[in-house]
């Protein structure tokens, strides 16, 4: 399969990224467009998060039309989450420096976030469905908003721009998006989410709407699942959460 020629649109202050995209889908773009902007006025995380936004990180979105049926679309964020992670790597000026991928989908350093991805979906009237995936990356700056301690790739030593950054992460994103070809390839996806992430094994707190659960982190199932190891042995899959490690997130 050959990948898709992705085009670029470098706008300067938007809303959001995801939002543009979602915009042209709905007027009728074909996907395979990647959009970056300068600054987000309305940039959000999960949940609604808000993302804070200004000039000098990288704020980019891909937009793709059904990119692969519905069913398997649920294990696309651990393909995403390989490409930022990996492009975040090759940025950094030394191997001293291991990022890794905290489930579900935010990569930190030493237990500090420097990215933070948000995929969105949507039927269209036409009846195709588009994806918008979202990637958010600290480079020069590191905005203190989230539950987490953050840090960014200047802070790192890593000496560049988010356009090269971008450059990076457009070349890693078609690298992951190839080798997970519509869903097909999840397992190799799986095992190489698996070898980026941080604290397999270790004990975590999932925090749910409604309730804190406890246990050891046991890794990811086939469609990205978290596997929690609760204390009497029995194994739960998590779809969604906020997760901490006790020995790391103080």
């Amino acid at each position: 399969m050959t990948p898709p020629d992705y085009r670029h649109l470098a706008l300067g202050d938007v809303d959001s990224t995801n939002t543009e995209c979602m915009q042209r889908a709905r007027a009728g773009d074909a996907g395979d467009l990647w959009i970056t902007a300068d600054r987000q006025l309305g940039g959000r995380g999960r949940r609604g998060r808000q993302w804070i936004s200004e000039p000098g990180n990288l704020y980019s979105s891909l937009l793709l039309v059904d990119p692969a049926p519905v069913a398997a679309l649920a294990s696309l964020p651990l393909a995403v989450a390989v490409a930022v992670h990996e492009a975040i790597r090759r940025s950094l000026p030394t191997d001293s420096v291991e990022p890794r991928l905290k489930w579900p989908n935010d990569v930190r350093v030493d237990g500090r976030k420097i990215a933070g991805i948000l995929i969105e979906s949507e039927q269209l009237a036409n009846g195709r469905r588009a994806v918008v995936i979202g990637c958010g990356i600290n480079v020069a700056h590191r905005p203190e908003a989230g539950l987490y301690p953050a840090t960014c790739l200047k802070e790192l030593g890593a000496r560049c721009s988010p356009q090269e950054l971008f450059a990076r992460l457009y070349v890693t994103m078609t690298e992951a998006l190839a080798l997970w070809d519509r869903g097909r390839g999840i397992a190799a996806i799986r095992a190489g989410w698996l070898e980026r992430a941080e604290g397999v094994g270790s004990a975590i707190t999932v925090r749910l709407p409604d309730r804190d659960l406890h246990g050891l982190f046991d890794g990811i199932d086939a469609e990205g699942r978290l596997i929690l190891l609760a204390p009497d042995g029995q194994k739960q899959c998590i779809a969604a959460g906020d997760v901490f490690f006790p020995a790391i997130d103080r």
